[in-house]
């Protein structure tokens, strides 16, 4: 009997050591499935009821360093199956740069987690409350947006882009949505917790927005005389796409759609980097692709280089292939456009994936407009600055409509490319403008000014799509105003929990 004693003891201690990394695997699984709300799996109730049982666990935590570790794990699960398409631009160049694969995704996941939990440690320092939760964990959004240049993808608030209440981004932005997520997350915890009166009140008026916030939109499809846009998608994979023996024939497709049908559109839209030209020696091409258009304008992606720098952009080619306007990309991604300290780097062979010389890619200089003749002024926007909703926002003047080209091959074929266009729908919604998109493999789209998609390519299909242009909405509030007052009540949230647990422990 007393021999047993020390073996019980031992177990007591091995399961008291094995708890905190249950505890770690659970919340690593809870942030895994909140992830599956994301597209294109689109399974939000999991969302919600994974982050209800995490602010469950983050209740319980004991300190705020408990708490920002729960977050931290939170974060890993959720990053690393949402985010998990950013192993395929690795596999492009598989024997240069598949060895990096694992640990660009463990990396990423881990350091945007970070943000999360450095939220979750803000809100239990001050206080705990539901209302610290969600503001912490919004701050912590926001500045995972712009810290760096920012990576605001796969935030838990997108899950709502498929449903009724995606109206409300026109408002509050992609901040407002994810407040609503998190918000029906805490109210559920409390139902299950058996605090039913509060947190079924709260699960009602959410529900309440959802037909709400469906008949508060407006009708935004295009009328009968509205110009039509043809969609141009060559569904060029990555691997192949700069490869001398297939260039050819991808550009020739791209101007035999062009050419195609009876009647003429009034504009056509290449994606991005569709001319294997630079766009200054590119004069008889672009001739070319004039005549196979018929004179009809031709918006398409091109390089283009000034001096040692070389430009990721926008041209629109008028009849005989007169080039009336460029845009330059101006918000980069980093290590795949351009490196920093780029030229140090690349002294031991390391460059940015989708360049291969030192710093990669220049930036231009920022947002602007471009006239197009018949369809009015566009905001050009070039693959990831439909990410960033402050892009927009920075444009000179409000435009007629939002012109996105994109290559999402790089994204490859499950999540990366449906996650991509979630995203250009927030983007119209947010601000009440169409949108035009199209992607060299696709899902090229033509999207209305409430972010529902009217006419689509789908993803790995070559082809092309005569859509007309819908029509903008009225300025919406989140066009005049931004993310301005949203931070302003994380900000008010949190004061108030700080003021509150101050006066709690005077009292104590």
């Amino acid at each position: 009997m007393f021999r047993a004693l020390p073996v019980l003891d031992i177990s007591r201690a091995r399961r008291a050591r094995l708890r905190p990394l249950a505890r770690a695997a659970l919340v690593l699984a809870l942030g895994a499935v909140a992830a599956l709300g994301q597209a294109p799996w689109g399974l939000w109730p999991l969302t919600v009821a994974a982050l209800a049982l995490a602010y469950g666990l983050w209740r319980r935590a004991e300190g705020w360093r408990a708490a920002g570790w729960l977050g931290w794990a939170l974060g890993t699960g959720h990053f690393l199956l949402a985010l998990h398409w950013i192993t395929e631009p690795f596999m492009v160049d598989a024997a240069r740069h598949g060895w990096m694969a694992p640990f660009a995704l463990g990396g990423l996941a881990a350091g945007l987690a970070l943000f999360w939990g450095a939220g979750l440690a803000l809100a239990r320092a001050a206080g705990g409350g539901a209302g610290a939760f969600i503001a912490a964990f919004g701050l912590a959004e926001a500045v995972r947006g712009w810290l760096f240049t920012g990576f605001p993808w796969a935030q838990p608030g997108h899950v709502l882009i498929d449903t009724g209440l995606l109206h409300w981004a026109s408002f509050f932005g992609a901040p407002g949505l994810l407040v609503l997520v998190l918000a029906a997350a805490v109210a559920l915890w409390h139902v299950i917790k058996g605090r039913r009166a509060g947190g079924a009140v709260a699960l009602v008026v959410l529900a309440a927005l959802w037909p709400l916030g469906a008949a508060r939109t407006p009708e935004a499809g295009a009328a009968p005389d509205a110009p039509v846009v043809r969609l141009v998608q060559p569904n060029a994979p990555q691997h192949e796409k700069w490869d001398p023996d297939k260039v050819q024939l991808f550009y020739d497709r791209q101007r035999a759609f062009s050419a195609a049908g009876d009647v003429p559109p009034d504009l056509l839209v290449w994606p991005e980097t569709a001319v294997p030209v630079l766009l200054e020696r590119a004069a008889p091409t672009l001739e070319a692709i004039s005549g196979a258009a018929r004179g009809v304008p031709v918006v398409l992606g091109i390089q283009r280089t000034e001096g040692p720098r070389i430009y990721n952009s926008l041209a629109v080619v008028e009849a005989g292939g007169a080039v009336t306007a460029v845009y330059d990309k101006h918000h980069l991604v980093p290590f795949g456009e351009y490196m920093p300290f780029g030229d140090l780097l690349a002294q031991v062979g390391i460059y940015g994936l989708a360049s291969n010389e030192g710093q990669g890619y220049s930036a231009g200089p920022g947002a602007r407009l471009v006239e197009i003749a018949g369809l009015g002024r566009a905001l050009p926007l070039i693959c990831y600055e439909g990410v960033f909703a402050r892009d927009l926002l920075a444009a000179p003047a409000r435009p007629d409509f939002l012109l996105l080209i994109t290559n999402d091959a790089w994204f490859g074929k499950v999540s990366g490319p449906y996650q991509h266009l979630a995203q250009a729908r927030l983007r119209s919604a947010e601000m009440g403008l169409p949108m035009i998109r199209v992607a060299n493999t696709g899902v090229s789209a033509m999207i209305d000014a409430t972010g529902q998609v009217r006419a689509r390519i789908p993803l790995g299909e070559a082809g092309w799509r005569d859509a007309p242009l819908p029509p903008p909405l009225p300025e919406t509030v989140y066009a005049r105003l931004g993310d301005a007052p949203m931070l302003a009540l994380y900000l008010a949230a949190l004061a108030l929990s700080f003021w509150r647990n101050g006066r709690r422990a005077r009292r104590i």
